[in-house]
């Protein structure tokens, strides 16, 4: 009897582990989107990262604003050559149906960093909401 039990407990354990680096690995494939949409200037890949009514929230010039993240990366992204940026994803914490994640967006005089909020929504993670900081380098 105590044998079942500890290769029940074993099994769950295991699932729930890999149930959990399947999720990780999802919500880095999300993110990654983003990352690789907004470098490529390329909106439909930057899209597949986002729910449909995911907000972006931020200072500008001391004002808070809200937005609609993808109108306003609609808006924002125009073709054109590659970033020269490099990126990187910093963590991502994944509990049960929610996940965070903390992206580096380095560019040459500054640099976003981005939070991310995601949660898995039929099946699928999508970011929900954006906060970002805006950090410039020193001269």
């Amino acid at each position: 009897m105590k044998t079942s039990i500890t290769t029940l407990l074993l099994c769950l354990s295991l699932f729930t582990t890999l149930a959990q680096e399947s999720d990780y690995a999802q919500v880095e494939e999300t993110v990654s989107y983003y990352l690789h949409g907004g470098t490529n200037n390329d909106f439909e890949t930057l899209k597949k990262a986002f729910y449909e009514t995911a907000t972006m929230k931020f200072l500008r010039n001391g004002e808070y604003k809200e937005v609609n993240a993808l109108e306003f990366f609609k808006k924002a992204i125009k073709s054109g050559p590659k970033q020269n940026r490099k990126t990187r994803i910093a963590y991502i914490n994944v509990t049960g149906n929610v996940a965070s994640a903390k992206l580096e967006i380095d560019y040459e005089t500054f640099s976003f960093i981005d939070y991310m909020n995601l949660i898995k929504i039929d099946g699928e993670w999508k970011v929900v909401s954006k906060i970002f900081y805006r950090q410039n380098k020193a001269k």
